[in-house]
């Protein structure tokens, strides 16, 4: 078997090749796009061995991995920091990393990140999508309040983009171009709001058929948005042995720091997917104001003060 580090780059494909015995049979280059690939295995073929290849994960790691896998290739994404820790290197170049793959798959030794199929992809996009589209509708909304802040426009209703609020903002006395900055900050925002809600359409009748989302929408503070989109970053729940290794995944346990008689224990260590982990923390917010939760919540607030 031949053992193939791959290390993507904006403009080319560093590549290092072993032999199964671990000598160095080959180092070359290939542009990272379908037909730089094609060459790669044209390339290889010649050997007449089976080939695994490794490749760390980030942005067009997938694309190569369903290229090559296609192509016939066994292909494995490692996580990009556990490589880093396996392997440490003063000198760090594509040359070193491709390297460094290809060795740690002739020791098995890469540390291979689980992979959705196309499904899960997919579900993952139209609810990542949503949340950009809903970013950018309230970055509008913030510049808009700035604006007036600006012009010593207080907004005496609660929602200054509902129908009232939109009255107000057409009388409200503002110059040039600020003017036309916030007549075209509510054009987007309605836009970006028809496209929000068609989205949510979308995700509502994908998640009739969803196995995980009847489950999640019995939980308070988690309605059919949240509930996609926590079933989406999760993938397969079985790949999970133990609900403490699922909250290793979100990143939602408390970082620690372990040496001798010292234990310290500090903020959310954040590792992991940051939609899921954003999706969790938005349902708790929505759990406080729920009966179930409402009175421990109040009790804990008092406990720990701000």
């Amino acid at each position: 078997m031949l053992h193939v580090g791959l290390d993507l780059s904006r403009r080319r494909l560093d590549v290092c090749v072993l032999s199964d015995e671990g000598e160095l049979v080959e180092e070359l280059a290939a542009p990272p796009d379908a037909e730089g690939l094609r060459y790669l295995v044209e390339k290889l073929s010649c050997h007449r061995q089976p080939v695994r290849a490794v490749i760390e994960s980030m942005t067009g790691a997938r694309f190569v991995h369903d290229t090559l896998e296609r192509l016939g290739w066994d292909v494995l994404i490692a996580d990009a920091q556990r490589v880093k820790g396996l392997a440490p290197v003063a000198c760090k170049t594509d040359r070193v990393d491709s390297r460094v793959l290809a060795v740690l798959s002739h020791r098995d030794l890469v540390p291979a990140i689980w992979l959705p199929d196309p499904r899960v992809r997919r579900e993952r996009e139209q609810a990542r999508f949503r949340l950009h589209l809903v970013k950018h509708k309230s970055m509008l909304k913030h510049r808009i309040h700035s604006t007036l802040m600006t012009f010593g426009h207080p907004c005496p209703v609660t929602d200054p983009f509902g129908l009232d609020g939109r009255k107000l903002l057409d009388q409200f006395e503002i110059p040039d171009p600020w003017r036309e900055t916030v007549d075209a900050s509510l054009y987007l925002i309605d836009y970006l709001e028809s496209e929000i809600a068609a989205i949510e359409r979308e995700l509502r009748a994908s998640g009739a058929d969803h196995s995980y989302v009847p489950l999640l929408l019995t939980v308070p503070g988690i309605g059919w948005v949240l509930a996609f989109t926590i079933a989406a970053e999760i993938g397969d729940v079985t790949r999970f042995p133990s609900a403490k290794k699922l909250v290793g995944y979100s990143g939602l346990c408390p970082r620690v720091r372990q040496s001798g008689d010292s234990d310290r224990r500090g903020p959310l260590s954040k590792q992991g997917p940051r939609y899921l982990r954003w999706a969790l923390l938005e349902a708790t917010m929505h759990a406080l104001r729920h009966p179930a939760y409402r009175e421990r919540y109040q009790r804990t607030k008092q406990r720990l003060g701000k």
